[in-house]
């Protein structure tokens, strides 16, 4: 046993393999797998996994993870073996929805530069002769989709990382972590200790406990999940590999078919959620055989992560699926397991470095279709490299403390399992627990007849009820029935009263963060891209880069005094940036959920708060983008004046305790100027408009500030700031692409996430998109080649497998002087 690495993986799963296989294709070789089971059918999740690698995902970054796993198994053999049959993939519907679900995922398909078709049911008769064609509507199929292999995969990856140096351990469990200074110096095993620089957990189901042993929390749900085998299929049969039929989807009935050999394999998510808690999952007490061969049967004992097979839970799934494949009638089901792995509260998986100890990393909740991808951009991620792929939605930062909580995991991954084949609608709410977190003015909004949808726990307001008198009179153009899903025309009408009058929409939900101390503007300066050396009382607009001068996040940073300053940032992961970076001199604190915020804005917002404020608040005396501290009567307020929704008015944060005093005062004052609460349905369209990029929707670290649009928040005049000199190695040549604003010609309203067409040909793909109230026009953000960015130019974008004429416009399309905001 060595007793010294540079890199320690726990977990020689398929996670672990990809892992250490791409470190050493990246020269890092001094690397240790340690493994509790055997190796390589350790008995974990990649043991029993049937391996189907379906691509098209509504999320950009699970797409191509899964694409980069399929390049990286179809270059796999192990012993003139394949490690992936790549005979596509097709999801077929059985109601009128789902069909239009299917149209709906061709074009997230083509986004993510995913080849698919849509087929009509003889085509997929014609592909899978046992489908009973008149139950469908069609299907989509995806060529290069397939059945991985992941025992044979994991352990082919694994020789050749050893022959480049790494070295495996089986039969070796981590029992402890020496931590010194919030640092593992080493990993303690069964087989004894080894002094480390790195640890990544991939132990898969054992990853909670393996981090409970670092004092880490991982916030993973081990599930069960059905997979019968049936016998022998009439007529179903494999000339050459055990599988030449496309993988089967039945999303209508949350299941999945593969072919094996002369039999089926089937999977079903219909069955109601079996949790299983991590601290009570045994290592694997011997050897299985796997799901390589469940034809020789008994593949599965003796596997921790398996659990007794449950007939009465499949009983109905096996009728739906006799439904589908008739021949299926004429055998039965031989055998069975309910499989654990992994769930989180959001369906994606977590990766990156700990909050808790800064050298203990983690890559869990990964499925064998991505798990290829996965180790490859962990293998970048922990050689300092910025990963190719953008993790913002997989990074473990992502979750705050209440997110890692038991119940909440529980709760929202048992809802993640239910989900799985679900069509779900971009802006859907989780259902529970809420209400989780509430602006000091809920019961207001409540009493108001807000409708409330959730992101990170936060109750929004989407719209009002009692503001249904401000549709009258209005023509209101109303989305599509995908695009409207959440939707009232109170929405277009509040968007238009903003403009008119003046309106309350609460900003609390937005993470802030309070630096301190006299090392505070050295570590801003250091993290952001503008200009933050200036005197107390300005506001500034700014970018945190990668290395690679992608964008991490864009924040506001306002300077209260010599040495504070309140930074307003997209989440949790922008916080653990800031503490990262911090030495001594500065302190970060997250003072999120102590404080809360109310964005005053419209062209009367100024009579509300002038009659209200204790400081002039007059254009001469309170400039555009500055801030002061005042009172609104009795109530403490830092006011910030700037305006995401493009229109005169301010950011009014005071602490939580007051946030009811201050909505009241507000409302009671602006009554005389026809004051309303506004909802984030309003807030989007408003900020569409004027052009305002939202992080994450809009751009992330793959983009620079200068193909984003945003270089005029970059003075690389200023001195050294992270991701500088590579902004600067990138501006020797033009941009590729920019991110453009359309008009959709024909007013359709899209959701985002839909590819564009010219001459016929996929050119890129929408960020944002919902209708301009103001401007009388669907708009749609897009990632266009630089060629195309001109405006005028003009495109097609492809919704629900029909394409939609769009024009490239002028950005922003309403008030590109900024005339309003600064009145």
């Amino acid at each position: 046993m060595d007793s010294s690495a540079q890199v320690l993986l726990v977990g020689a799963g398929i996670v672990g393999c990809s892992t250490a296989y791409h470190l050493a294709r990246l020269g890092v070789t001094d690397v240790l797998v340690v493994e509790q089971g055997p190796l390589f059918a350790t008995g974990g999740s990649s043991s029993h996994a049937p391996g189907l690698v379906f691509q098209t995902n509504p999320s950009e970054t699970m797409s191509r993870l899964a694409a980069r796993t399929v390049e990286t198994y179809a270059g796999l053999e192990l012993d003139g073996r394949p490690c992936f049959h790549q005979v596509g993939g097709i999801e077929v519907a059985a109601t009128p929805e789902r069909w239009d679900d299917l149209k709906r995922k061709l074009g997230l398909a083509t986004a993510w530069g995913i080849r698919g078709e849509l087929l009509d049911p003889r085509q997929v008769q014609e592909r899978i002769p046992q489908i009973d064609a008149a139950r469908i509507h069609g299907g989509l199929h995806v060529p290069t989709d397939g059945i991985a292999k992941p025992v044979r995969a994991a352990e082919a990856m694994a020789r050749e990382a050893k022959r480049l140096g790494v070295r495996f351990a089986g039969n070796t469990e981590v029992i402890g972590f020496d931590v010194q200074s919030g640092k593992v110096r080493a990993v303690r095993t069964t087989r004894g200790d080894v002094a480390v620089e790195t640890v990544l957990c991939c132990a898969g189901i054992w990853g909670p406990k393996i981090g409970r042993l670092a004092g880490v929390s991982i916030p993973v749900q081990p599930l069960a999940h059905q997979y019968a085998v049936t016998g022998s299929v009439p007529g179903l049969v494999a000339a050459r590999d055990e599988v030449e039929q496309p993988i089967l989807r039945h999303q209508d009935r949350s299941m999945y078919f593969r072919q094996i050999h002369d039999r089926y394999g089937v999977g079903s998510y219909q069955h109601r959620a079996i949790p299983v808690d991590s601290s009570e999952i045994l290592p694997t007490a011997a050897p299985g055989g796997g799901a390589e061969a469940p034809s020789e049967g008994g593949g599965w004992k003796g596997m921790a992560s398996v659990q007794p097979f449950t007939p009465e839970d499949f009983a109905k799934p096996w009728q739906d699926a006799c439904d589908l494949l008739p021949v299926l009638r004429r055998t039965e089901v031989t055998e069975g397991m309910n499989g654990l792995f992994l769930f989180t509260a959001d369906g994606m998986p977590v990766l990156g470095p700990s909050n808790e100890i800064d050298n203990f990393w983690v890559a869990e909740a990964v499925w064998i279709t991505h798990a290829g991808g996965v180790g490859q951009v962990m293998a970048q991620w922990l050689t300092g490299q910025v990963p190719e792929i953008d993790l913002r939605q997989a990074d473990l930062r992502r979750f705050e403390d209440f997110a890692h909580s038991p119940s909440y995991v529980a709760e929202r991954g048992a809802q993640s399992f239910r989900e799985v084949y679900d069509v779900i609608h971009p802006q859907q709410p989780p259902e529970h627990p809420r209400p989780l977190r509430t602006s000091p003015f809920h019961d207001r909004q409540r009493e108001l007849g807000a409708v409330f949808l959730e992101a990170n726990g936060w109750e929004r307001p989407h719209w009002y009820e009692s503001n249904k008198s401000l549709v009258d009179g209005r023509d209101i153009v109303q989305p599509g029935p995908w695009a409207g899903r959440y939707w009232s025309p109170i929405v277009g009408a509040e968007h238009q009263a903003t403009r008119e009058r003046v309106a309350m929409y609460d900003m609390t939900s937005l993470a802030r963060a309070e630096v301190t101390g006299r090392g505070a503007l050295d570590l801003l300066q250091r993290l952001t891209t503008n200009q933050l050396d200036r005197p107390p009382g300005y506001v500034t607009y700014t970018l945190l880069l990668e290395p690679t001068a992608g964008i991490r996040a864009d924040i506001t940073v306002a300077r209260l005094d010599r040495d504070t300053f309140q930074v307003g940032c997209n989440g949790p992961r922008d916080i653990a940036w800031l503490r990262r970076h911090a030495d001594e001199t500065a302190q970060v604190r997250d003072i999120t959920g102590g404080t809360c915020c109310i964005g005053l804005w419209g062209p009367r917002a100024r009579d509300v708060l002038a009659a209200l404020a204790d400081r002039d608040v007059s254009n001469e005396a309170f400039r555009f983008f500055r801030a002061k501290r005042l009172h609104v009567r009795e109530v403490p307020v830092v006011a910030l004046r700037l305006s995401y929704v493009g229109e005169l008015g301010w950011e009014l944060y005071t602490s939580a305790e007051f946030g009811r005093r201050l909505w009241d005062l507000l409302a009671e004052a602006g009554a005389e100027h026809g004051i309303f609460p506004g909802g984030r349905g309003a807030f989007n369209g408003l900020r569409l408009e004027k052009g305002y990029r939202a992080w994450g929707a809009d751009m992330w670290s793959v983009h620079d500030p200068d193909e984003a649009g945003l270089g005029f928040a970059v003075k690389t005049d200023k001195g050294d700031f992270i991701g500088r000199d590579a902004l600067l190695r990138r501006r020797e040549s033009a941009p590729r692409r920019r991110l453009c604003c359309l008009t959709i010609d024909d007013g359709t309203v899209l959701m985002g996430s839909e590819p564009v067409f010219a001459d016929g040909a996929p050119v890129g793909h929408t960020t944002s998109a919902g209708y301009g109230y103001s401007v009388g026009a669907s708009l749609a953000y897009a990632w266009l080649p630089a060629e195309l960015a001109q405006p005028g130019t003009p495109v097609r974008v492809s919704y629900f497998d029909q394409r939609h004429p769009a024009t490239v416009a002028a950005d922003p399309v309403f008030d590109p002087e900024m005339t309003r905001m600064r009145c």
